[in-house]
């Protein structure tokens, strides 16, 4: 979502803590230092209708980084992410496809995909995982699997699936059939999908 859909999206109660809060980190980018964390207590928790996920203390707290100086976002967002709590991390990691931040938050991927928190992985592989190389990539989708998430939460799975991954997929569906534990049956979809374009290349 775009900065303004979040804002719409935002319960009405919210809206004028964020638009305050924005207008202070417009005058004084290092507001954002306290405003950040209380994003949750003015403006809760509850889910955006209609917003993929995001909930509204991720909004506020997206809209705060998208109001600060373009020059100043990539290490506002490195030092909020790392100094943050869980919820802080992953509203940084959900905001950074709004961010002028170019390639220089994938750090933040490589952290929030080394971690077990659902959560955390979940929100590094949306949009901004377009930035992550293609082993990095697929190691991650491999966790997905291994976490139990579901392969939905994964932004552009099938434009970029190739036969590196189908051969994972495979290997671990093999090794899951002979322990007896079989794979999420998102994970055999995507297996049998890759197959499929992996045979219609070969014909």
């Amino acid at each position: 979502m775009k900065p303004n859909e979040l804002r719409a999206a935002l319960p009405p109660a919210a809206v004028g803590w964020v638009d305050e809060a924005v207008s202070q980190v417009e005058t004084d980018p290092g507001a954002i230092a306290r405003l950040f964390p209380r994003a949750a207590r003015a403006c809760g928790r509850v889910p955006l209708p209609g917003s993929s996920g995001w909930t509204a203390d991720e909004a506020a707290r997206a809209l705060l980084l998208a109001a600060l100086p373009g020059d100043q976002v990539a290490a506002e967002a490195d030092r909020l992410y790392r100094y943050g709590d869980a919820d802080e991390k992953r509203a940084v990691l959900r905001a950074l496809p709004l961010l002028p931040v170019g390639d220089t938050a994938v750090p933040l991927l490589h952290d929030a995909l080394r971690t077990n928190d659902t959560r955390l992985v979940g929100a590094a592989l949306g949009p901004y995982a377009a930035h992550l190389d293609a082993a990095t990539w697929r190691q991650a989708v491999l966790k997905c699997v291994f976490m139990g998430l579901p392969l939905s939460i994964v932004d552009r799975l099938d434009e970029r699936g190739d036969e590196e991954l189908r051969v994972m997929l495979a290997g671990l569906a093999e090794e899951r059939a002979a322990a007896g534990r079989p794979m999420a049956a998102d994970a055999i979809g995507l297996l049998n999908r890759l197959s499929g374009t992996a045979l219609r290349k070969e014909a």
